[in-house]
């Protein structure tokens, strides 16, 4: 059997941007993506700290080290821009994988930068 866990999070990420006629997605600084062992193209859950909105969509590779987060298409409509976002992914695992699994987390800090 498998689970559906929680696998990584770049937890407090501010949006910098909002792009309603874009085809959908969330674009972030690939810097984030790597440090939480994200991929472009994966599934994540996005949570608005600042309405409670939650919604899912795929990521996007934004310009390493720009800070960018930028929901895209309908997303566009939840978020406003200086909104705080927790930026979820799952992985299906086995339990015995999930007794030993530990998720990522990353806390950027101004201009969604990486601690130094």
């Amino acid at each position: 059997m498998l689970i559906h866990r929680f696998k990584s999070k770049i937890h407090r990420a501010v949006v910098t941007q909002a792009d309603l006629n874009y085809m959908g997605s969330i674009t972030i600084d690939e810097d984030l993506i790597d440090a939480a062992d994200m991929q472009e193209g994966e599934r994540v859950q996005i949570v608005n700290n600042n309405n409670g909105e939650r919604l899912e969509t795929y990521i996007i590779k934004g310009e390493r080290g720009s800070g960018v987060i930028c929901l895209n298409g309908a997303a566009a409509r939840r978020v406003q821009v200086g909104d705080v976002l927790i930026i979820i992914s799952y992985a299906w695992m086995t339990r015995e994988e999930a007794k030993a699994f530990r998720p990522t987390v990353v806390f950027p800090e101004e201009g969604n930068k990486l601690p130094a």
